[in-house]
């Protein structure tokens, strides 16, 4: 099978982005910036990236008016990227632009659902709603498939329940990744690298199991491993 491992490069400088991104780089072939190394960095990390011939996953959760995300998009669209990725919560006519945008370009456009930050408790507190998790993170999805983009970023405890509602070319992108014996962190909906492989999950986001790791090398054999059994 490909290598569905993400790595999530949650560095605050260049360097420390570069160190791992060169230390992997014989088992890694797709990594994910986010907000803090981008603005960082000031974008230059996505050239580094380019220079190492790697895939980026552009991790900034467009979120705005339709036509400020659209212009957000067509940013990430003139970077070539392999994919990025918007808020659901922006809406059915903010997806939509941004699908008819990037129309006919290689890179996957993704919607977040619920942060894997949250959990059933926040739902309630944060939408005064009895509705469960798993159906506020399907309709959000069923929206974002309906206004034309590739898949989402969700829980792995969801992707089975979409592939099996939204087709099987629903991509599915996951972090609340955990090796066995793994801390939790800050994440609520975590699952093992086994787990989520057989539950549907076509890309696993992994960040501090692997980069915080002595050995990240090994970490991610590992991980391979475990999935391939």
């Amino acid at each position: 099978m490909k290598n569905p491992i993400i790595v999530a490069l949650d560095f605050p400088d260049m360097n420390q982005a570069k160190e791992c991104i060169d230390k992997l780089s014989s088992k890694i072939e797709i990594f994910k910036v986010g907000l803090e190394l981008f603005l960082n960095t000031g974008g230059e990390i996505l050239d580094y990236l380019r220079s190492k011939n790697k895939k980026v996953f552009l991790d900034l959760k467009f979120h705005d008016i339709p036509n400020t995300v659209l212009h957000a998009a067509k940013f990430a669209l003139a970077k070539d990227l392999f994919m990025f990725n918007v808020h659901t919560s922006g809406g059915y006519q903010m997806m939509k632009a941004v699908a008819k945008e990037a129309k006919g370009s290689k890179s996957l456009v993704i919607g977040v659902t619920l942060l894997t930050s949250l959990d059933q408790d926040d739902i309630f507190e944060m939408f005064g709603t009895e509705k469960k998790l798993s159906e506020v993170v399907f309709n959000l999805a069923n929206v974002l498939k309906k206004a034309g983009l590739n898949g989402v970023v969700c829980s792995a405890k969801e992707a089975k329940m979409l592939k099996e509602k939204l087709g099987n070319d629903f991509i599915t992108v996951c972090p609340g990744i955990r090796p066995q014996g793994g801390e939790q962190g800050d994440q609520k909906r975590v699952v093992t690298p086994a787990w989520a492989i057989k539950n549907g999950v076509d890309y696993m986001v992994i960040g501090r199991p692997i980069t915080k790791a002595k050995d990240p090398v090994l970490v991610v054999e590992e991980i391979l491993k475990e999935i391939n059994q």
